[in-house]
């Protein structure tokens, strides 16, 4: 429908649909075009949503956009993307919350949904640490290295020395794999191997290295290849 919003039934309003039915029930173009709140000429805010999703290839890549890739749409300025932007990081914030009010285990994809929604879609390696207590439960998640988009220079001694400084008692590492692919090389095999021993000398227990990208997740753990006993 290419009318003002205004003009449709007011049930297929992007707004007044929420209101009657959740945000579950509106497509990722309609909950767009809330932010967008209006279109161009000849195109309503849910096709100028759609044309958006569509320039970016799908919704992660728009969320992940530059300023510079996301005012190239015609219609669309920096003030939108400020407001994506900061809606985005709300969820980002509100996953990384709820890491510190329960332990990580209570909930099975709550590690999973967080660590996606931070660096499953940067177009760079990063290399995360996530601090846990006696508890599990989330005392803070660093950003410890940087790196290119094939790799990251990682230092167990920082590793170490951090944990040791925030009272940590058991750890989560993570980084991402830009390239899409979230299975281990033999190099984040090795290094697992090599920070499970150095923060078993100082009986902090490395619970988890996960591997994300933007449409893939890779648990250690899950995956059997390292030995840990924790009480879930």
């Amino acid at each position: 429908m290419h009318s003002p919003i205004t003009d449709w039934p007011k049930n297929e309003q992007p707004r007044e649909k929420l209101r009657l039915k959740g945000a579950a029930a509106l497509s990722d173009a309609e909950l767009l075009a809330i932010f967008l709140r209006i279109g161009v000429k000849g195109k309503s805010a849910v096709t100028l949503a759609k044309d958006l999703i569509h320039h970016f290839g799908s919704l992660p890549r728009l969320l992940a956009s530059t300023p510079e890739e996301f005012t190239r749409v015609h219609g669309v300025g920096l003030s939108k993307w400020s407001q994506i932007q900061a809606a985005y990081e709300l969820v980002k914030r509100s996953l990384e919350d709820g890491l510190s009010q329960d332990p990580i285990f209570s909930s099975p994809n709550h590690v999973r949904e967080f660590l996606q929604a931070k660096i499953g879609r940067l177009p760079h390696e990063v290399f995360l640490c996530l601090y846990l207590d006696s508890s599990l439960h989330l005392i803070e998640c660093d950003e410890l290295f940087r790196g290119s988009i094939t790799q990251t220079a990682i230092y167990p001694r920082e590793i170490l020395k951090e944990a040791l400084s925030k009272n940590a008692s058991a750890l989560i590492v993570a980084h991402n794999h830009p390239s899409g692919n979230p299975l281990p090389s033999d190099a984040d095999q090795e290094l697992t191997k090599v920070l499970e021993s150095v923060l078993q000398m100082v009986d902090i227990q490395l619970l988890d290295h996960c591997i994300v990208s933007g449409s893939g997740f890779f648990s250690f753990s899950d995956s059997g290849l390292m030995n840990i006993s924790v009480k879930r």
